[in-house]
C-alpha cells in the first residue's frame, strides 16, 4: 500500500493504534512481529568453501593440468619408477591458482552486512502512553516513533505529527538538501520517493525538529530493504578480462586436444609403444597449459592495485584493475561524487544598490553586500564545531555563515548583534525571523524565506526587480532565499509576534545557492573524454539542477539530453536501450531506475563504471561492471558493494585510475604474448619431431622447468612494466575485443615457430651430429633442445617489454625484470652444468663444443624480433 497517499487518521484506523498510548498489548506486539517479521534485513545466500573451491576447479586450463597430474602418478605407478615430481609440481600450481582465486571472492556479501547495520541501534516509541527506548530490531508495524533531532530513522513511517522537522535523505535518495517534512501533506498522484514530505524512511537521519509517526513497514518491506533485495539478486557480472581468459582456456584445451590426437595418430602409425605415445600426449598437455598465466595474471593485477592506490584509488576486487581499463562508460552520481556535498553561496544580489555579486568567483566579497552578508548570518541557527572543525547546521544556513565570514568572523557578528527573540522555520509559515540588538541600542528583526513567500509583508523595495533576479538565478539552478528587515527603536508592550514583526518589511537582497561541482570535476570529464570514455549523471536530484551542474563541468553537451525519472519509467526497455547514448543526464532516479540504465549501456556492449556514496546508489553498484564508492563521503554500504573506493572522493581520481587499468591490461598482454609463445612452441616442436621419427625433444619435467622457472620468474618480473605514456589517447578497448586482436595472435604464431624451428636444430644437431667426444644421442638432443628454448624464453622476455627495441628499453625502467632473467639462466645453467641435478632432470652435462652451437641458436629469434620491430618503427613513421 502506498501510504504517502492516505490520510493519517485513515493509517491509524488501519493500525488500529492510539497514537497517544501507542501498543500497549505485548501479545498484540508479538502477534504484529510474526505477521510483518523482525525489523533486520535478510541476510544473504553464502557459498560454502567447497562450493568456492567447486568454481576455481571448473577452469577448462585447471582440468587439462589435473589430468595431466592424475596420467603422471598413473603412469609412474605402473612403471614402479617412483618418478612423482612431475605430478607434484602440476598439483602445487592448481592449489596456488585456486588459493589466489578464493582469496578474490567473496566481498559482495559484506554490502548486506553494512545495510543491516543501519538498524543495530535504539529508537524512542510510545508504547502503554510512555515514551520508551528499544532496540531498533524490536520496532514493529504500528509502534509510533518519537522522533527527535539527530535520530536515525528505524523503519518506514507514516508521519503523525511534525515540528520544523527537516529530515537528510541524501543516501537514500540523492537528494543533496534535508527535505522539509509535513505530516498534514496529501497527495492524490504517485509521487517520487525524495518527493513524499508525510513519510519518513529506514536509514535517514533527522537533522532539525521533531515528530511522531506510524510504522508502516519493517525489514524487508522498507525502502531500504528494497534495495538490500535488488542487491542480493543482482549477480556480478564476468569482468572483461575474466572473460577472455576463458575464451584462452577454452581454445587452448581444444588446441591440446587436436595436437595430443595428432601425436597418438602419428606414434601409433610409427610402430611405437602405446605407453611411450601415451607419455608423449601427456607431455604436450602440460605444454601446452601455462601454468603460471593465473599467477602472473593476478600479480599484475596486484601492481596495478598498489599503483591505483598510490593515486588514492583503493582497490576491493582484483579484476575490477583491467576492467576500469576497459571502461567505456562512466555513470557518475552527483551529491559528493561531481559536487562538493556542501551548500554554498554563488551570488547575492544586493538591493540597496541593485548589484550582483558572484561569490564563488570573487576573490573578496563587494563591501556593498557586507551587510546583506552580516543579516543573513545573524538570520542562521549556525555555530563552529571545535571538535569537527567546521560550521554545524542546516545546509543552507551554513552556507550563508559561511559566505559572512569571507567579510566578518561569526563570533564577532554574534557579539557584536546579540539575539534576543526567535520566530523558527515551520514547514507551514516557510520562513523564520530573528530579532537582533544593534549596538546602538535599537532593535532589528531580520526575516529569510522565499521572495514570493515573503512579498506579501515586504512594504519597501523594488518587488518586481527581486522576482526578476530570482528568475535569473533559479534559471542557473540556483536555490534562492531572499532576505528582509524591520528596524525598531523600541520592544513593544506586548509580546513579540508575527503580527508585528513581519509586516512592513524592507527587502534588503537575495542569496542563490547550490552544491557546487568540485574544482576537478571538468577537467576530469575532459581527460575521460579524451581517452574515448563518455561520462553520463545519475543522480536522485531534480532535473535542472542535475542538467545546470552537468553542463556547468561538460557532461550534458550540445545534442544531449536530460530524463526526469518519470520519463524513465514510462520508457519500455527496448525503446531505453536504443536510444541510451543520447542521455547525458538521469535525474531524480531511483535505485531500479539505475541498475535498468546500466544494464541498457552494457546491452549496447559499453563497460559501465558507476560511482556513487549513498545507500541508493549501492545495487547500481553491484551491477556495474566496476562499482566505484567514495571513500570519505561514502556510506559503508556503497562502500561494501563496491570494486573500489576512491579514498580522497576525488572524480580525477578515477581517470587517473582508468590509464593504470588500461597499463594493467596492456601488461597482461605482454604476459600472454611471452607464456604462448614458449608453449605453443613447445606443441609445435614435439609434433614436428615425432612427424619426422626423431623421437621426443622434451620430457614433461623438461616443460614443467621451461614453463615455471625460464618463463615464471622473468613473467613475474613484467607484472611491473611501467605503463605506455600514450595509453590514455587511444579509445578503450570494445568488451568483445579479443585478446589476439591488434596482431597479437600473429606475434605468438610468429614468435613460436621461430623457437621451434631453432628447437627443432638443437635437437637434430644433439641426436644426429657428433660434436666433440660425446656421441650424438636423443639425451643429449634433449638436454641441448632444453638449454637453447629454456635460453630463449628468458631473452624473450626483453622482446615483449614494448615495441621499441629491447636494446633501447632501461634497465631502471625494471630492474627486477633484468634480475628474474639473470636468475632463471643462472638456474638452467646450474642444471645443465651439475651432473647430480643434470641426471634428476634426466640430461646430460654438455661439453663446451656444444656451446658455440647453443648460443649461435639462442641469438637467432631475438634478431629476427629486432628486424620485425625495426620494419614495424618504419612504417609507422610513413
Amino acid at each position: 500500500m502506498k501510504e504517502y497517499l492516505e490520510s493519517k487518521e485513515t493509517i491509524l484506523q488501519q493500525s488500529n493504534v492510539d497514537p497517544k498510548k501507542g501498543l500497549a498489548s505485548a501479545d498484540k506486539i508479538a502477534s504484529l512481529r510474526e505477521q510483518y517479521g523482525i525489523n533486520e534485513l535478510s541476510p544473504p545466500q553464502r557459498e560454502s568453501i567447497l562450493t568456492k573451491i567447486g568454481h576455481t576447479l571448473r577452469d577448462v586450463a585447471t582440468i587439462i593440468l589435473l589430468i595431466a597430474a592424475l596420467i603422471s602418478f598413473t603412469t609412474a605407478y605402473l612403471e614402479g619408477s617412483g618418478e612423482i615430481v612431475e605430478g607434484i609440481l602440476i598439483i602445487v600450481i592448481v592449489i596456488i591458482n585456486s588459493v589466489l582465486s578464493i582469496m578474490q571472492e567473496g566481498k559482495a556479501e559484506k554490502a548486506l552486512a553494512a545495510l543491516q547495520a543501519l538498524n543495530q541501534s535504539s529508537t524512542k516509541v510510545i508504547r502503554n502512553g510512555e515514551i520508551q527506548s528499544i532496540s531498533a530490531k524490536d520496532v514493529v508495524v504500528g509502534d509510533i516513533l518519537y522522533l527527535q533531532n539527530g535520530a536515525k530513522i528505524p523503519a518506514d513511517a507514516r508521519l503523525l505529527v511534525t515540528t520544523d522537522l527537516q529530515v537528510e535523505e541524501a543516501s537514500l535518495t540523492g537528494e543533496s538538501l534535508p527535505i522539509e517534512k509535513d505530516a498534514d501533506a496529501i497527495f492524490y498522484n504517485e509521487e517520487e520517493l525524495g518527493d513524499r514530505l508525510n513519510m519518513v524512511y529506514s536509514g535517514t537521519t533527522i537533522v532539525n525538529g521533531s515528530g511522531q509517526a506510524v510504522v508502516t513497514a519493517v525489514g524487508d518491506a522498507t525502502e531500504l530493504g528494497q534495495i538490500a533485495d535488488f542487491l542480493n539478486k543482482e549477480k556480478k557480472q564476468l569482468t572483461p578480462l575474466q572473460v577472455k581468459l576463458k575464451q584462452l582456456g577454452r581454445q587452448i584445451s581444444i588446441f591440446a586436444l587436436i595436437a595430443a590426437i595428432g601425436v597418438m595418430i602419428i606414434g601409433l602409425l610409427q610402430g611405437l609403444e602405446l605407453m611411450h605415445v601415451f607419455m608423449i600426449a601427456v607431455s604436450l598437455a602440460v605444454a601446452v597449459v601455462p601454468e603460471t598465466l593465473p599467477v602472473i595474471v593476478t600479480m599484475t593485477l596486484a601492481v596495478g592495485v598498489r599503483k591505483m592506490a598510490e593515486r588514492h584509488a583503493i582497490i576491493r576486487r582484483l579484476p575490477a584493475v583491467e576492467t576500469l581499463g576497459t571502461t567505456s562508460v562512466i555513470a557518475s552520481d552527483k551529491t559528493g561524487t561531481l559536487t562538493q556535498n556542501k551548500m554554498t553561496v554563488q551570488k547575492m544580489w544586493s538591493a540597496e544598490n541593485d548589484h550582483i555579486v558572484n561569490v564563488a568567483a570573487d576573490e573578496q566579497v563587494d563591501p556593498t553586500a557586507e551587510n546583506l552578508l552580516k543579516l543573513a548570518g545573524l538570520a542562521s541557527n549556525v555555530h563552529y564545531d571545535t571538535d569537527k572543525g567546521r560550521l554545524v547546521g542546516l545546509p543552507t544556513e551554513v552556507a550563508l555563515v559561511a559566505a559572512m565570514e569571507q567579510v566578518i568572523p561569526l563570533d564577532e557578528v554574534t557579539e557584536t548583534y546579540p539575539r534576543i527573540f526567535e520566530i523558527p522555520f515551520n514547514s507551514t509559515r516557510k520562513r523564520m525571523t530573528t530579532v537582533q540588538r544593534s549596538p546602538e541600542g535599537h532593535y532589528i528583526a531580520i526575516t529569510k524565506g522565499a521572495i514570493d513567500v515573503l512579498k506579501p509583508f515586504i512594504a519597501n523595495g523594488d518587488i518586481e526587480r527581486a522576482e526578476a533576479i530570482t528568475h535569473e538565478f533559479a534559471g542557473e539552478a540556483l536555490r534562492v532565499l531572499a532576505v528582509t528587515m524591520k528596524v525598531f527603536d523600541e520592544l513593544p508592550e506586548e509580546e513579540l509576534s508575527e503580527a508585528f514583526l513581519e509586516t512592513d518589511l524592507t527587502l534588503v537582497g537575495l542569496f542563490g545557492m547550490i552544491d557546487p561541482p568540485r574544482p576537478e570535476s571538468a577537467s576530469a570529464v575532459a581527460e575521460a573524454k579524451k581517452a574515448g570514455i563518455k561520462t553520463v549523471m545519475i543522480t536522485g536530484d531534480h532535473v535542472a539542477t542535475a542538467a545546470a551542474i552537468a553542463k556547468e563541468i561538460g557532461i550534458l553537451e550540445d545534442g544531449d539530453c536530460a530524463l526526469s525519472g518519470t520519463e524513465l519509467r514510462a520508457m519500455p526497455d527496448d525503446q531505453l536501450e536504443a536510444n541510451i547514448s543520447q542521455y547525458a543526464v538521469f535525474a531524480r532516479v531511483t535505485p531500479a531506475d539505475k541498475i535498468r540504465i546500466i544494464k541498457a549501456w552494457q546491452a549496447n556492449d559499453a563497460v559501465v563504471a558507476m560511482t556513487g556514496d549513498g545507500v541508493n546508489d549501492a545495487p547500481a553498484l553491484k551491477a556495474a561492471d566496476v562499482g566505484i564508492s567514495m571513500g570519505i563521503t561514502g556510506t559503508d554500504v556503497a562502500r561494501e558493494a563496491s570494486d573500489i573506493i576512491l579514498a580522497d572522493d576525488n572524480f580525477a581520481s578515477i581517470v587517473s585510475a582508468i590509464g593504470q587499468g588500461r597499463g594493467s591490461y596492456d601488461r597482461v598482454r605482454r604476459t600472454i604474448n611471452f607464456l604462448l609463445s614458449a608453449n605453443i612452441s613447445e606443441v609445435f616442436l614435439i609434433l614436428a619431431a615425432l612427424a619426422v621419427g626423431w623421437g621426443s625433444p622434451l620430457l614433461p619435467i623438461h616443460i614443467l622447468f621451461i614453463n615455471l622457472v625460464a618463463n615464471g620468474l622473468p613473467g613475474f618480473a613484467l607484472s611491473y612494466e611501467n605503463n605506455d605514456p600514450e595509453n590514455m589517447q587511444k579509445m578503450p578497448l570494445s568488451k568483445h575485443a579479443k585478446l589476439f586482436d591488434n596482431g597479437l595472435g600473429w606475434q605468438i604464431f610468429g614468435n613460436a615457430t621461430i623457437f621451434t624451428i631453432v628447437s627443432l636444430i638443437a635437437f637434430y644437431l644433439g641426436t644426429h651430429v657428433k660434436i666433440g667426444s660425446l656421441e650424438p644421442s636423443e639425451i643429449v638432443g634433449q638436454s641441448l633442445t632444453f638449454v637453447v628454448l629454456s635460453i630463449i624464453s628468458i631473452i624473450h622476455v626483453f622482446n615483449v617489454r614494448s615495441k621499441r627495441s629491447a636494446l633501447t628499453d632501461r634497465y631502471k625502467d625494471n630492474p627486477l625484470l633484468v634480475q628474474m632473467a639473470l636468475l632463471s639462466i643462472a638456474i638452467t645453467l646450474a642444471v645443465v652444468t651439475i651432473a647430480p641435478i643434470a641426471n634428476a632432470f634426466h640430461l646430460v652435462v654438455l661439453p663446451a663444443s656444444y656451446w658455440m652451437y647453443a648460443i649461435s641458436l639462442i641469438v637467432v629469434p631475438t634478431i629476427v624480433v629486432e628486424l620485425g620491430k625495426a620494419i614495424w618503427r618504419v612504417k609507422a613513421k610513413q
